[in-house]
């Protein structure tokens, strides 16, 4: 599981100030788009992140499991984790949150197991699993 440490290590400490080369705003292909209307049509974002991001939409497609991504909830704010002092992966663009009105912090996810798995078999780490559970959070899985 990719930690902050790891992103200061490849991205440098997150901060308003600096420019971020390993950031880019993504045009959204519109074949994802059109078939996941809640997506936006640009995101500002991790180029390591846009490969395993378009593969999981496109796995979400292939499985008709459109309807089940209600809300698009964020993928670059430079902040701490809630509740801790250790950087954010979402302070790197490398994390993205999906029906966050759904599965809040803290709580028993609502996510399906197939659309989970979009996810995870694209590369990606689900925050639904972990002590604290975090089911609206992806992160990228490696760096």
């Amino acid at each position: 599981m990719v930690r902050s440490q790891d992103c200061i290590q490849k991205y440098g400490v997150p901060n308003n100030t600096m420019e971020y080369a390993h950031l880019t705003m993504w045009n959204v292909p519109d074949w994802i788009i059109s078939e996941i209307p809640t997506i936006p049509k640009r995101i500002y974002c991790n180029k390591d992140l846009i490969k395993p991001l378009e593969q999981a939409f496109a796995a979400v497609i292939a499985n008709c499991l459109t309807q089940e991504i209600i809300s698009w909830d964020g993928c670059f704010n430079i902040r701490k984790q809630r509740g801790y002092n250790t950087w954010s992966l979402h302070a790197w663009a490398i994390a993205i949150d999906i029906n966050a009105a759904r599965n809040p912090l803290g709580q028993v996810p609502v996510m399906s197991p197939a659309l989970v798995k979009c996810f995870t078999d694209n590369g990606f780490d689900w925050g639904g699993t972990w002590s604290r559970p975090d089911g609206m959070h992806f992160q990228l899985s490696r760096i």
